[in-house]
């Protein structure tokens, strides 16, 4: 999925913040999305196996200590996300949304699709979530 991103930013010349043609900012873009699929990948998905798909296909619940695991792997990698990725800064890169941070809010809300509250305690994470519906819009960010 990264990889097509990639390439239909670079084939259709979408605007500069989505993927920036500034070196440092592209960096940025590119480590976040290099560590994305060890940290929040590895674990926000599993949520919605645990939750949902397990359960669906195997007529039984999975015990509640399976969520606990995943929910604890994900805590650690989101507040990696908040310190590492996120600082004190709008966004990823900065002050505009980027691929980085469509990835990432792409990823947290399957998640919060399945009941699981991760932006509760986290206000940093709450107002970038805030301002990346804003900047694509709310109705095709819950569309999406």
């Amino acid at each position: 999925s990264t990889a097509i991103l990639l390439y239909l930013s670079r084939k259709y010349n979408t605007p500069d913040h989505w993927y920036p043609s500034d070196i440092q900012k592209r960096a940025q873009v590119d480590e976040y999305l290099s560590w994305h699929h060890a940290n929040i990948r590895a674990n926000a998905p599993k949520t919605m196996w645990i939750k949902v798909l397990i359960p669906l296909f195997t007529g039984q619940p999975l015990p509640s200590e399976k969520l606990q695991e995943v929910m604890e792997g994900l805590s650690t990698s989101l507040k990696q996300f908040e310190e590492r990725f996120l600082q004190d800064k709008a966004f990823i890169v900065g002050n505009e949304i980027s691929l980085a941070d469509l990835v990432a809010i792409v990823e947290l809300m399957q998640p919060v699709g399945v009941g699981c509250d991760i932006f509760e305690d986290r206000p940093r994470l709450v107002e970038w979530r805030r301002r990346g519906e804003d900047a694509v819009g709310e109705g095709l960010f819950f569309q999406a």
